[in-house]
Order: C-alpha cells, then sequence, then structure tokens
C-alpha cells in the first residue's frame, strides 16, 4: 500500500476508534460501572467497518482494527473518568475534560483500569484483528 491512503486509512480508524468510545460510554455511565465485555462488541464492529474499506484486508486491517478496539477502551475510560470527576464537583463534562487534561484523566483511568478489563481490550482487539483480516465473503 501506498502512505497516504494507510495515512488515510489509520486517521479513519483513529476517529471510529474514538466514536466508539463515546457511545460505549452510554451504557457504561447509565448502569454506573465499567463495561468491559462490550470490547468484544466494539472490536467485532470496528473491524467489520475498517475491513470494508481497506483493500486488500490483511495486515493493515487487522492492525488498524486492533489498534482502533484499544484506543476505543482507553477513550471510555478517559471519559468516563471525566464524568466523575464533572459529577464530583458539580460541573459540565467539557469543564471536566479541559480543566483535567489529558494526563490526569489518563492517570485516573489508569488506576481504575482491572485486569477483567485488560483482558477483554485484549481479546476485543485480537478478535478485531482476526475479523479484519479475513476476506469479505462475496454475494452470491
Amino acid at each position: 500500500m501506498r502512505l497516504i491512503p494507510v495515512l488515510f486509512a489509520a486517521f479513519s480508524a483513529a476517529m471510529l476508534g474514538l466514536a466508539a468510545g463515546a457511545v460505549w460510554m452510554l451504557p457504561t455511565m447509565a448502569l454506573q460501572r465499567p463495561l468491559p465485555a462490550l470490547a468484544l462488541l466494539v472490536g467485532a464492529l470496528l473491524a467489520l467497518a475498517i475491513r470494508s474499506w481497506v483493500r486488500p484486508a490483511g495486515r493493515v486491517a487487522a492492525v488498524l482494527a486492533a489498534g482502533a478496539t484499544v484506543l476505543a477502551a482507553v477513550y471510555v475510560d478517559v471519559l468516563t473518568a471525566a464524568a466523575r470527576i464533572a459529577g464530583s464537583m458539580g460541573m459540565g463534562l467539557l469543564d471536566a475534560l479541559r480543566g483535567a487534561g489529558l494526563t490526569m484523566l489518563l492517570s485516573l483511568a489508569e488506576l481504575a483500569v482491572r485486569p477483567t478489563g485488560i483482558a477483554f481490550t485484549l481479546a476485543g482487539a485480537l478478535l478485531a484483528a482476526w475479523i479484519a483480516s479475513r476476506q469479505p465473503r462475496k454475494a452470491s
């Protein structure tokens, strides 16, 4: 693959990963507990999306799908940390995101990570890589 298409695919995969993390945050906040098992669903959906535009499906698609899945898992943890700050300090989510800064939010997210979360994230990334590396079925 040439460099420009790979860079565009990487940017698109990162944006999809961030969007998936934001959507993943909704049930996490509604239930007020971490939902690490959603990494499997998020990974599968990201892999299907990425596989549909990276041609030919293979190593590049697999790496992008796995990376997007890990990015989504990290982003949901960062957003959850920001939501906890916002709730405890009586401020809006955007104010908490701006005020805390990325370094503090990543540190708080790291403190909240449990071994099951890491295991599900790795399983989701592996599932995403496997699905994205497979060739799509031909329409009959």
